[in-house]
């Protein structure tokens, strides 16, 4: 694999990560494509519209993201990034705090990595 490549998007993880803590929804928005969506470790799902939407209210904001453990596959203009962190903050008010397994396929659209697709799943703490 391109080390270039990779050591691209893991850059971009940890900038994605960063914008969350910040609760900058346009920043945020940067890494997604229009079309992304996220299934939540319960299983719920939303789109790139619902979940800027949550941050800019503060319905929904971070006071930590950190992944770590990143891997990276690159297949062509598609990138598949998991990695295991941590996720903290407030929804509607009331904090949370998941470890979580992350899994996020980026593709390269207009030679900007954009994240199509985020699907989380909760880490049991033992």
């Amino acid at each position: 694999m391109d080390a270039k490549v990779e050591a691209e998007l893991i850059g971009l993880a940890h900038e994605w990560d960063r914008a969350m803590v910040a609760n900058d929804a346009e920043a945020i928005g940067r890494y997604m494509a229009d079309d992304w969506t996220i299934v939540g470790s319960d299983g719920s799902m939303s789109d790139k519209a619902t979940f800027l939407g949550l941050v800019k209210s503060g319905t929904l904001s971070h006071d930590v993201m950190e992944s770590k453990d990143l891997k990276v596959c690159v297949y062509g203009d598609t990138a598949v990034v998991t990695s295991r962190g941590v996720s903290g903050g407030k929804y509607q008010g009331q904090a949370f705090r998941e470890v979580e397994q992350s899994s996020n396929v980026f593709v390269r659209q207009e030679g900007q990595w954009r994240c199509v697709l985020t699907h989380l799943s909760r880490i049991a703490q033992r």
